[in-house]
């Protein structure tokens, strides 16, 4: 595709689909080899829910981070080539390989409705594939800056960040211990912001390789770094969960 096409090749879409699979079986993996290392260093120290950090000093715990870095680098490549609407959904696969996993590994049994969560999960992910609309790729990264800098989004943006401040300052104190919501909630609210900025470093990337640097661009980086800010905000709170 030249730099010039503004619409995704049903190729693109061919890749980004597969990496996405392929993402979720690494992330759902990674959430059954993490939660083994966090029980193994919750035996013999603080756990993670109670403020602990012990389990950084836990291999098991660092194979799972490793495994989960392979599955968000296939997701993020999956960005590039594929619209968002296309590989989000994707992302609940992974709910399934981990209910799975943990089935055997984890010995939590699967409940009917753990099942029929899954095939929701299945059916809503293919419906909303087979059923995604074609994609304008922005031709530079001006141009998603254009679009994130609107005011409808400026608003969206402003909300999130104040219901994320809600959770982590009043809710996450007094009910994060009862309430696994919480975490949920805020690893959630914060993850739509991870994935306009994954999108926007995706396209500034294959832009950059096809000829067009995005490199100089001061948004690129402004994006770099809102990516990099939610992560860390996820990672926190998914190793409480």
């Amino acid at each position: 595709m030249s730099p010039h096409d503004p619409f995704i090749s049903p190729n693109d879409n061919l890749k980004g689909f597969l990496l996405a699979m392929l993402s979720s079986a690494f992330i759902g993996s990674s959430f059954i080899i993490k939660k083994l290392g966090l029980r193994r260093a919750g035996a013999s120290g603080s756990r993670a829910s109670s403020g602990g950090y012990g389990y950084l000093l836990e291999p098991l715990w660092w194979i799972g981070m490793s495994t989960m870095i392979v599955g968000e680098f296939s997701n993020f490549v999956a960005y590039v080539y594929a619209p968002a609407i296309l590989v989000t959904p994707l992302g609940a696969i992974s709910i399934i390989v981990s209910a799975v996993l943990a089935h055997f590994f984890l010995k939590e049994k699967l409940e009917k409705m753990d099942v029929l969560g899954c095939v929701l999960c299945v059916v809503g992910s293919t419906m909303i594939v087979l059923h995604a609309p074609g994609e304008r790729t922005p031709s530079s990264v001006d141009e998603i800056w254009e679009l994130a800098t609107q005011p409808t989004f400026l608003l969206y943006t402003a909300s999130v960040i104040a219901i994320v401040l809600f959770l982590v300052l009043y809710c996450e104190p007094r009910y994060g211990q009862t309430n696994i919501l919480i975490y949920i909630g805020i690893c959630s609210i914060i993850g739509s912001l991870t994935v306009m900025s994954i999108k926007a470093i995706g396209i500034a990337i294959k832009l950059t390789m096809e000829g067009l640097s995005q490199v100089a661009h001061f948004q690129t980086w402004v994006f770099v770094m809102v990516a990099i800010s939610c992560i860390i905000v996820q990672l926190n709170y998914l190793n409480k969960i």
